[in-house]
């Protein structure tokens, strides 16, 4: 369909509303791009046709989405017509008994879900291999590299132009961390912003959080709005919007203090291209007005990142335990990947009293970025510490835990600026604002005060608006992407079985 990349998910549904074009033209747009990209991309793992087709029949709700097609990650977002592998052979075609709060809402704006993207098991990882899809997820930018993850199938179709925006989730910079591969916008709310129910409390001790990934800050608004909000028995939410993200990007914030980081928080370098992007983000800011200075949060950095590696490590063996326990067998070869089987290993030797030592550490890492961030509005630095990796460097074979996390080439090396806040519950957001010489994209993070979420999207709208991102596309889509035997993923099959 001429025009539907060209689009956001707002002005598509303008055109829905109009009359120009039918929900299920829109749908035919997708599912050509699926058929012609999936197969070299390797990020949609489900595709539901029919139930699109019978939502968009049936009609859909008068919501500020109606009539767009969406993608669901193939973790978490419960829903009965959507049944995930969660990114692993263990959980292979889990279906529910009922629909998780978040779909019911963002079912309710009139998006028309057709389908799953992939994560990686257990959404451990800031990339997409999971072998149960039987490839890497591919960046298309770069098809030599990551995506991203654990939201890196989410990454992979927003940026191919699949769908102008999709569902991800965010534990340790799962939006982000896509957001800068794939050179799109991701938003990670305040802790409790959004609700987890009702079948889960709280995720990796309240530091995961459901979340979205676009093209144009708008969208991401928008859908935002429609889901904030406690669901019914929620342990926590976050402190209620004032106006909502829609209305305060309708106007700037007032003029920030902005402490700009160029090194790690720790003050080790990044990769220079990340090194640029933050100082041209610095100056654009301080351009507008802000007051720009650089500076670092004084904070137990190293002592968080072990805490939030236990924890995870604790949710993993949980999740792989409840899995077999409901089997009625032990754990079998191929069940779950290398690092799944050291995240297990490694969990057996912490204690109840440790892993509640690790939360303490966790609310005592919040504390002490809240006491940086009572003197600044907002943190700048890269969003990663190295441009896309390269496909295979972080992929799950390895069973050394501790090393994948936080040895010397581990994740948090890779990406040490993401997991903060989600440790310390507070709002964070990758823009695209730059691109390296060999045209890959390279993110900016902000971060702001907890509770601050509107500030925070008001002054990425200034940021949009200032340097706008939206027509940066990679190149040849629908060509050097597209393979002319390419099929569709079959209803109920993960990539790899179609295609792989």
């Amino acid at each position: 369909m001429l025009g539907y990349e060209t689009n956001d998910a707002t002005s598509l549904a303008g055109l829905v509303a109009s009359g120009e074009v039918t929900p299920h033209e829109l749908l035919d747009a997708a599912l050509e791009r699926v058929s012609a990209l999936n197969p070299a991309l390797c990020a949609v793992t489900l595709l539901r046709e029919d139930v699109a087709r019978r939502a968009i029949d049936a009609g859909l709700p008068d919501g500020p989405f109606r009539g767009v097609p969406f993608l669901l990650k193939d973790l978490g977002a419960e829903a009965v017509d959507f049944p995930s592998h969660n990114g692993s052979n263990l959980l292979r075609n889990t279906r529910y008994a009922r629909d998780s709060a978040l779909y019911e809402r963002i079912r309710a704006t009139g998006l028309v879900t057709f389908g799953r993207t992939t994560s990686p098991e257990g959404g451990i990882g800031p990339t997409t291999e999971s072998a149960v899809y039987g490839a890497p997820t591919r960046n298309p930018w770069n098809l030599e590299r990551t995506s991203g993850g654990s939201s890196g199938g989410a990454g992979a179709v927003v940026a191919a132009g699949i769908v102008p925006m999709a569902h991800g989730s965010d534990g340790g910079g799962s939006v982000r961390i896509p957001a800068s591969s794939c050179g799109l916008f991701g938003f990670k709310a305040t802790r409790g912003r959004f609700p987890d129910g009702p079948d889960a409390g709280e995720g990796w001790a309240g530091m995961a959080i459901d979340g979205f990934l676009s093209r144009s800050v708008r969208d991401s608004a928008t859908i935002m709005d429609a889901c904030a909000g406690p669901d019914l028995g929620a342990p926590y939410y976050a402190p209620p919007l004032r106006k909502g993200y829609a209305a305060a990007i309708l106007r700037p914030p007032k003029r920030l203090r902005v402490a700009l980081c160029t090194t790690r928080f720790s003050g080790e370098a990044v990769d220079p291209s990340c090194r640029l992007a933050a100082e041209e983000a610095g100056a654009l800011l301080e351009s507008l007005g802000h007051h720009v200075e650089l500076a670092r949060p004084a904070a137990d950095h190293a002592g968080m990142m072990r805490a939030w590696t236990r924890i995870v490590a604790c949710g993993t063996a949980l999740w792989i335990s409840k899995r077999l326990g409901a089997l009625g067998r032990d754990l079998a070869r191929g069940d779950v990947e290398g690092v799944s089987r050291g995240a297990i290993a490694y969990a057996a030797q912490i204690s109840g009293a440790d892993y509640l030592d690790a939360v303490g550490k966790i609310h005592a890492y919040g504390r002490e970025m809240a006491a940086f961030m009572a003197r600044w509005d907002v943190v700048v630095s890269p969003t990663l510490a190295e441009p896309p990796a390269r496909i295979g460097r972080f992929a799950h074979a390895t069973e050394d835990y501790e090393a994948y996390r936080i040895g010397p080439d581990g994740v948090f090396a890779y990406s040490p600026f993401c997991a903060v806040f989600n440790a310390s519950g507070q709002p964070a957001a990758s823009l695209p604002l730059h691109w390296t010489d060999d045209g890959l994209p390279v993110g900016v993070h902000l971060g702001a005060a907890f509770g601050e979420d509107e500030m925070l999207i008001s002054l990425c709208r200034e940021l949009e608006l200032a340097r706008p991102w939206f027509d940066r596309r990679p190149p040849n889509r629908l060509g050097a992407l597209a393979k002319p035997s390419a099929q569709r993923p079959a209803s109920d099959k993960v990539q790899g079985e179609q295609n792989g």
